[in-house]
């Protein structure tokens, strides 16, 4: 782009926006005046476009701002990025990108959308009203914008997976060649999961009484919130409302880990380099590659509801307690109630991710009227009310699950299988047995949601992961 016949015109072009953005004057462009400038402009984010504009590719003197060379030299760069970039997305070449043009590039990525949602995207770069986006119209929308790639157009279209509400059965999140390459994914998982571990210890009395009222709640004793927390201060004080959070808090790191690999050499045997997969295509790699996780931690998901059960001085501690389980019931004790769990998994993950999908396109018909971006907020919505319907599904299993888990360590309980306990519950309760516990299970969600995702943006910000 250097030589060229329109190579003044640009530089007139550019120095111009340089003095548009320069606003003390002074001749250098710092990280206020280009926040400031792009908010103006409507470039897009202004912090994550500020902080993409002053790097090291473009900051040559490394002073922290730009001179007008300096950022030219920027610009030109970044047009022959966005130039690669469109002729990419102009499949047949004629000089335009249509609504077809559009579908077909999210259907390569992996991602259907439908026609209104593709005019969206359309019509936020379609400044003459013609239906097509033209290279000039292209370059002006994101010059100073902070895409660097089609897959920053699909970011928000992701399922992203950081909102943790203590259950282990959510489909791992996506991540692209480019997060791959850079190490942003490992910080995400970094970021993700300390969020978890500190919504996990902020939630862990709400998660305890789940437990507790699964197991110990009946027809005949109507344990509810207030009474079960009642009793489980007395037995142990205030201190006792957090047993067994420390294993729960424990498994998150190699869990994730377990599952994002899982999760992608799943992914590369069945689809091959295809880089995003379809909702289907995700359950179905989700749901095996959340079983293989299973398969490998679930020891320790035994033992968090062994120490969340404990009454006080029954464990000296984690190892004591796993000893105890082997000396006694022997090594198949730590996979009690593992089929419930792994089958536990596909109705959570199906509709979790059915709903979600289901809600953000909703939102996006009805509401969205010039832009492609549902919003932080709308996302954080739609996860949580997907995640709860996930729940309700899955719940009568994972209370299957958590009474198998428990019921050696229960004096006097019968000995019972999966069939066996669900027709015990379903005789003796009823249908509502099967949802014990399921009110302080839906009270943690929205403050487990909250904590998190303040977590999460807060620990990427401060790893230096680029927020949305």
């Amino acid at each position: 782009m250097r030589g060229g016949p329109g190579d003044a015109e640009r530089r007139q072009r550019w120095g111009r926006l340089f003095e548009e953005l320069d606003s003390n004057k002074d001749g250098r462009l710092d990280v206020h005046e280009l926040r400031q400038g792009l908010a103006r402009l409507g470039g897009g984010s202004p912090d994550r476009g500020a902080q993409q504009g002053i790097s090291p590719e473009g900051d040559a003197d490394s002073d922290g701002s730009l001179d007008l060379e300096e950022f030219i030299l920027y610009l030109q760069e970044r047009e022959q990025r966005l130039l690669l970039l469109f002729h990419s997305l102009d499949r047949n070449q004629d000089g335009h990108i249509d609504v077809s043009e559009i579908q077909q590039s999210f259907q390569a990525l992996g991602i259907s959308i439908s026609l209104e949602q593709a005019e969206k995207i359309l019509h936020s770069m379609d400044r003459d009203d013609t239906m097509t986006i033209d290279w000039q119209e292209w370059r002006d929308h994101f010059l100073l914008h902070s895409l660097e790639n089609v897959e920053d157009v699909l970011y928000f279209w992701k399922h992203s997976t950081v909102l943790d509400i203590g259950e282990c059965l959510t489909v791992p999140d996506e991540f692209s060649e480019q997060e791959k390459l850079t190490g942003t994914w490992w910080k995400q998982l970094v970021a993700g999961a300390m969020a978890g571990a500190v919504s996990r210890t902020g939630t862990a009395p709400l998660d305890r009484l789940k437990v507790f009222m699964q197991v110990h709640a009946s027809k005949t004793n109507r344990l509810n919130i207030l009474g079960g927390l009642r009793s489980m201060i007395q037995e142990g004080g205030v201190r006792s409302l957090w047993r067994g959070n420390g294993i729960n808090v424990l498994k998150i790191a190699p869990e994730s880990a377990i599952k994002f690999m899982a999760y992608e050499q799943i992914k590369r045997a069945i689809w091959g380099q295809q880089e995003t997969l379809h909702v289907q295509e995700r359950f179905v790699a989700g749901s095996l590659a959340g079983a293989t996780a299973q398969t490998i931690i679930y020891p320790m998901e035994v033992l968090k509801t062994r120490l969340t059960l404990r009454l006080t001085g029954q464990y000296k501690g984690l190892l004591d307690c796993a000893w105890r389980i082997l000396e006694r019931e022997g090594p198949q004790a730590f996979y009690r109630g593992y089929l419930p769990n792994v089958l536990g998994i596909i109705p959570y993950a199906g509709i979790d991710l059915a709903v979600y999908e289901t809600l953000k396109n909703r939102w996006l018909q009805q509401y969205s009227h010039d832009s492609a971006d549902p919003g932080i907020l709308v996302l954080l919505a739609c996860g949580t009310i997907s995640s709860t319907c996930g729940q309700i599904a899955s719940y009568p299993l994972a209370l299957v699950r958590t009474r198998m888990q428990a019921q050696a360590s229960i004096e006097g309980a019968p000995q019972l299988s999966m069939l066996g306990l669900l027709r015990h519950i379903l005789s003796q309760e009823g249908v509502r047995g099967l949802y014990r516990g399921i009110a302080p299970n839906f009270m943690k969600v929205i403050p487990a949601v909250s904590i998190s995702y303040v977590v999460y943006e807060n620990m990427k910000q401060a790893l230096g992961v680029t927020s949305r």
